[in-house]
């Protein structure tokens, strides 16, 4: 049961992301980058002023390839990195203005793709989909890399 659960969710969970990708497409600086780069982007999107080591830390990669893909998506225009008033040594990282604002679009497109297919969901459907979201964030908690090597340790 618990398997046959794991690989229906993980199908879904697949199909809603390409499904929205394909009707949203990508924001122009995205388009060109890879996965890895896209998901910095991402990150640094949701937490400006993050540093390389939290970045790594929550994308659950070593902190020089951060540092690599840091290296690339600043030399595309897409990111700045400042020194940490408090400790020099430390780079905080936040999106270019163009890069905010086509990303933002793009957030704004899915956001509004999404909004118009849950208006017409039932509202047992929605219900449905608040009561998992606790859920699905706790599973996705448990996912994250440094949790495995918690579980590993223990």
């Amino acid at each position: 049961m618990t398997e046959l659960l794991a690989e229906e969710l993980i199908a879904a969970i697949g199909l809603v992301r390409r499904r929205l990708r394909r009707s949203a497409g990508r924001p122009f600086p995205l388009s060109a980058l890879t996965d890895s780069q896209a998901e910095l982007v991402r990150t640094v999107r949701r937490n400006p002023g993050i540093s390389v080591a939290e970045a790594a830390a929550e994308l659950g990669l070593v902190a020089n390839t951060v540092s690599t893909l840091v290296g690339q998506l600043t030399e595309r225009g897409l990111l700045q990195r400042t020194p940490d008033e408090s400790d020099r040594r430390v780079a905080r990282l936040t999106l270019t203005e163009p890069a905010r604002e086509q990303v933002e679009a793009w957030r704004d497109r899915r956001t509004a793709l999404v909004s118009g297919v849950l208006d017409d969901l039932t509202p047992a459907e929605r219900d449905a989909l608040v009561s998992a979201l606790p859920v699905l964030t706790a599973l996705a908690e448990r996912l994250h890399p440094e949790e495995q090597l918690r579980k590993e340790r223990v």
